[in-house]
């Protein structure tokens, strides 16, 4: 019999390699062109292609070295992206769940495939643990997808994520015993404990120096490039390690994805490049490898390879059907998230094909069994990948469904925010586009990008310096396939362009870089600043960091009092809540506590799953206690107000010198929220839990409210001499 893993005798058709990479490339571009329109998923119709290709089909191409390469890069890289597209605030809030149902789906399948090996197909105990190991790791090979889908942060498939590291993590000790028990005759306690405690070093060293190393690299390198091959040689690092300590180097992988999740935003050029090179060439690579390996052949050498494959594939599948059922009723969700948990546990390739080859080597298995786990990861793989599309897509169907029912009517209605970047020379523009990006969402209500750089000569040297600015703000925003609209304008001076451009394309928000000061006597917002915010009532986002963005630690932001009553207060929550989910970072509201709670109320509406939290603020010389709070890795954002707002007081006429006196180091952004404008309602609540939403109180009530406040200060003044340090951050 030949053996399923075995090289075909005959000489490939091709060899040539550059013809080699052709065909493949050719494979990844039509194979799923020509399978979609029969309904099949894309990961089916890359094996199919890997079958039909193959030494075992029309043998076509060989599995080389190339693929083995590509193959396990690609392995690797699909684990890496699961770990960093995976949102941090939903793992850790179903990291319980996930470790449960990583229990059920490893002990189950465990169990009953010990069971099922010894009672059906007759083998020895150590034989049918390590075949039953096979049955409980499996591969995420259905994840891309989900991620297809835009469900990467649902809560089925966050479980099933975890949950998959607990399984392969479980079955590398039933792998390690059973190796112990047969060369040394006995159990091997020492081995485990050992095992064990290397992981727990592995984890303590990545989650230690990995983020340090990173938060320095990307703080010195701001290219594309150079961060894009330092992410791969940390992730391939970590998998090596994992490696050479007795572990997968998938959860190498995994689990380096987790660490540089926090550094690499959803919205974000790097990003975008990642995901663009894994699923355009080293995962399609691997599905195509294992392909390569499936024999067909062996559905005709007898009735005793088709026994073993039904029999591996039936419990295999319905073991892990049960363990999602188990958890759906533990945790009482819907009957389609158990579908999505099930189907991303369904599929074995990985950790199935290297238990089978140990166990052939040892001696514990035969060509019977090598063969069945061929057919078996081709039976698990289809179903999955069909079980998985088709869940996928009820569950993205309930999910609109369920958004569009708690969103607010006019929310809905309302048109996409158009957002305005001036640009003055092309090192700004990458930073002002980035924070513009990721302050909005993918929803409806993502911005229209508008870059303008104004000039006010046709000299070559200052047309040159415009269209290379918006070059390059065009082209960032290019890279996470946002549309930008460039604008070089001609006009007396900066700030009549950018009112001009204002009105000519109805522009809702500005952002816009902090000048540098020249001289001594300038100011802390300079002219241009302070005479844009004095004609225009649109919101205004001046920015200044020192470091990249995707490396701040904390977001802190300092509110005014009665800030919820402008027409803008929404706007500007939802615009850093946006930039807290985007880095993954915790973000602190320093405000009073009628603030706060319509704070907690936008976020609650808008359905924010951020990590936030409130320090109560009353007094303007609470802002001045926040100075030695401001750590170098925290962005500090001001939440200012215009003279004619509800919000303003007479404090803020101070606030420039007061940001440039005690706030020259740190990471700034000053927002000044939008006024009169036709947001008429202000969210306010009884307590965080709250959605409840009212008008805002007439200017007799402000007006008798702000007398009852003044009262209440200066008889605080008066009664205390010295005022406690109530702000901890």
């Amino acid at each position: 019999m030949i053996l399923s893993l075995a090289i075909s005798n005959k000489a490939p058709l091709v060899t040539s390699p550059v013809s080699i990479f052709l065909i493949v490339l050719a494979i990844i571009l039509l194979a799923p062109i020509l399978l979609k329109r029969l309904k099949i998923p894309h990961v089916i119709g890359m094996i199919i292609a890997g079958v039909v290709v193959g030494s075992h089909g029309l043998n076509i191409l060989a599995r080389d070295m190339s693929f083995e390469v590509f193959g396990q890069v690609g392995l690797l890289y699909l684990m890496f992206l699961a770990g960093v597209e995976i949102d941090m605030y939903h793992l850790r809030k179903n990291l319980r769940r996930g470790a449960v149902f990583g229990v059920y789906t490893f002990l189950v399948p465990l169990a009953a495939g010990t069971v099922a090996a010894c009672l059906l197909l007759h083998l020895s105990l150590m034989a049918s643990l390590l075949m039953a190991s096979m049955f409980a790791a499996h591969t995420l090979l259905a994840y891309p997808i989900v991620s297809r889908f835009g469900l990467t942060r649902n809560k089925a498939v966050v479980i099933a994520i975890a949950g998959t590291i607990f399984t392969v993590l479980g079955s590398l000790m039933v792998l390690a015993s059973v190796v112990g028990v047969v060369r040394e005759g006995e159990w091997n306690v020492m081995l485990l404990l050992r095992l064990s405690g290397q992981l727990l070093l592995y984890c303590v060293a990545l989650v230690y120096l990995y983020p340090r190393l990173t938060r320095w690299f990307f703080k010195h390198y701001n290219d594309g490039v150079s961060q894009f091959v330092y992410v791969l040689v940390m992730v391939f690092l970590a998998a090596q390690t994992a490696a050479l300590i007795g572990l997968e180097g998938v959860f190498g992988a995994f689990f380096a994805g987790l660490v540089l999740n926090r550094f690499i935003p959803a919205r974000s050029p790097l990003m975008s490049r990642l995901v663009f090179v894994g699923n355009a060439l080293f995962i399609p690579y691997f599905l195509i490898g294992v392909g390569m390996l499936i024999n067909v052949g062996v559905l005709f050498t007898g009735w005793t390879t088709l026994y073993v494959a039904a029999v591996m594939s039936a419990v295999a599948m319905m073991s892990k059907w049960v363990a999602a059922y188990m958890a759906q009723r533990t945790f009482s969700m819907a009957a389609v998230e158990r579908s999505i948990m099930y189907q991303l546990s369904n599929a074995h390739t990985a950790v199935a094909l290297a238990v089978v080859m140990i166990g052939y080597e040892m001696h514990l298995f035969d060509e019977s069994i090598l063969n069945g786990t061929i057919l078996m990861i081709l039976v698990t793989c289809t179903v999955s990948s069909v079980g998985t599309a088709r869940a996928a897509a009820r569950l993205k169907v309930q999910t609109l469904l369920s958004e569009d029912t708690l969103s607010d009517g006019a929310d809905r209605k309302r048109r996409r925010v158009n957002t305005l970047i001036p640009v003055v020379n092309p090192k700004t523009a990458t930073e002002l586009v980035n924070l513009a990006i990721m302050m909005h969402d993918n929803s409806s209500r993502q911005a229209n990008l508008f870059g303008l750089h104004v000039r006010n000569d046709n000299s070559p040297s200052s047309r040159a310096v415009g269209k290379n600015s918006l070059d390059v703000a065009e082209y960032v925003a290019s890279t996470v396939d946002v549309s930008l609209t460039p604008i070089d304008r001609y006009d007396l001076n900066f700030v009549t362009g950018v009112l001009n451009t204002i009105e000519e394309r109805d522009i809702d928000e500005v952002v816009i870089g902090l000048h540098r000061r020249s001289n001594v006597i300038d100011s802390f917002f300079g002219d241009k600043l302070t005479q844009l915010l004095k004609a225009t009532y649109r919101m205004v986002v001046i920015s200044r960091c020192y470091i990249p963005v995707n490396t701040v630690r904390r977001i802190v932001v300092a509110v005014p009092d009665k800030a919820q009553y402008e027409s803008g207060f929404s706007r500007w929550v939802c615009a850093v809540a946006n930039l807290a989910r985007q880095l993954g970072c915790r973000i602190i509201f320093c405000c009073s506590g009628d603030t706060r709670r319509s704070i907690a109320a936008v976020l609650r509406i808008n359905r924010f799953t951020i990590r936030s939290e409130y320090r109560d603020i009353e007094q303007w010389d609470d802002f001045i206690l926040l100075a030695n709070k401001i750590l170098d890795e925290d962005l500090f954002v001001v939440i200012s107000a215009r003279r004619a707002s509800v919000s303003f007081s007479s404090e803020m006429d101070g606030l420039p010198e007061f940001l440039r006196k005690y706030f020259s180091q740190n990471n700034l952004i000053v927002i000044y929220p939008e006024q009169f404008g036709e947001e008429a309602v202000v969210p306010v609540v009884d307590d965080a839990l709250s959605s409840d939403v009212v008008t805002a109180p007439s200017p007799l009530w402000l007006k008798l409210k702000d007398i009852y406040r003044s009262g209440l200060l200066l008889k605080n003044r008066l009664s205390r001499g010295h005022r406690k340090n109530r702000i901890e951050l």
